[in-house]
């Protein structure tokens, strides 16, 4: 995990001096016809941090790994996002990420490696994984930095056509 931790720390500090370099108005142009603007992705990003915060810290405290989902479009719309500074939104999506390092970082093995017979992750996973199939605390958190490498792609255009969630 810890070579999974550095290299999503890099991934978080070179892409916010790569996405500071955005003016506003490229950040709140649509990424393609119909898909959110970088903006609106990184609003989202922010969004998934949040929820996940809670999954990676609640996880430790619980016996499985079940948690609420969130309506990902109504999150983005209800906080307006295209209207937010771009470098409030950049800085905050940064630097939250680099907490959730350090809590990655700080959750003992054996609680992100303990096989959890129940969870939801087939429903709320980027990389679901099996209802039948036991999940850890590791597998949501490397799904986590996962999810959040593909949405970068997409703003840097390195795979546009896979602009989730619409």
């Amino acid at each position: 995990m810890r070579d999974v931790l550095e290299e999503f720390v890099r991934t978080v500090e070179e892409a916010a001096a790569r996405l500071l370099s955005l003016t506003e108005g490229e950040a709140r142009a649509p990424l393609a016809e119909g898909k959110w603007s970088a903006k609106e992705v990184v609003g989202h990003l922010i969004d998934s941090a949040s929820n996940n915060h809670q999954r990676f810290v609640r996880a430790q405290l619980k016996e499985d790994l079940v948690f609420q989902g969130y309506a990902q479009d109504d999150w983005v719309r209800v906080q307006g996002y295209q209207e937010e500074p771009w470098p409030l939104l950049v800085n905050l999506w940064k630097f939250y990420n680099l907490h959730l390092a350090h809590v990655c970082r700080t959750a003992p093995e054996q609680e992100r490696l303990r096989p959890r017979r129940e969870h939801n992750l087939h429903e709320i996973g980027w990389a679901p994984v099996s209802r039948e199939e036991p999940a850890t605390l590791e597998h949501l958190m490397r799904d986590y930095v996962g999810h959040l490498k593909n949405h970068l792609g997409q703003i840097f255009a390195e795979n546009p056509g896979q602009n989730h969630p619409r």
